[in-house]
């Protein structure tokens, strides 16, 4: 996204399951966490991202702020993030892409990276074009990308990747970006 002049985001694609439209996983003191947003149908239907409705009958709002508050406050940059990120998640906001994209220009303003977004028309096939990231970023295949290693709050014997963009936010703050930055393919 760095290198890109606009940031285009999918949104007639057709939801897909078990993927990154609605989960990240957080580092906690027993390891990796999978913080997920309920959704209504698009599990079962063919249904456009953009139409995919959050769950509001489940209480993960507030396991998601207690499980990010509990593995993060300790943190060095979290008091400048969290409440940004908090109010995002507690505001009910109807439709999954509509969190996304409050999240995503959360995360663009605080690693300082002035980008536009902008949302597509109509859904394109992928043309296998190496900016196309669509479905190349998925919890089910692995990456090429090699993730930068940096100090995490928990001290595990290895550095642990494929993290939420919080973590690193939390705890590299304004030198996320730097990090970002480096060509990892």
């Amino acid at each position: 996204m760095a290198e890109a002049e606009e940031i285009l985001i999918e949104v007639n694609e057709n939801y897909i399951k078990q993927s990154f439209r609605n989960r990240c996983y957080i580092l906690t003191a027993n390891g990796p966490q999978a913080l997920i947003v309920p959704v209504l149908l698009g599990s079962f239907h063919k249904t456009a991202i953009k139409d995919i409705r959050i769950d509001y009958s489940k209480r993960w709002q507030q396991i998601h702020i207690r499980a990010i508050e509990s593995a993060y406050r300790n943190a060095p940059y979290f008091q400048y993030y969290f409440e940004d990120i908090e109010k995002a998640i507690m505001k009910g906001t109807q439709y999954l892409v509509d969190l996304n994209t409050k999240l995503l220009e959360i995360t663009l303003k605080s690693i300082r990276l002035d980008k536009p977004l902008r949302f597509t028309e109509s859904f394109i096939v992928p043309s296998g074009s190496p900016t196309d990231y669509r479905f190349s970023i998925s919890p089910k295949n692995k990456s090429d990308y090699i993730s930068p290693e940096y100090i995490q709050v928990f001290p595990y014997k290895n550095y642990i990747k494929g993290l939420s963009v919080i973590d690193l936010l939390f705890n590299n703050g304004p030198s996320s970006l730097e990090l970002l930055s480096v060509n990892r393919y």
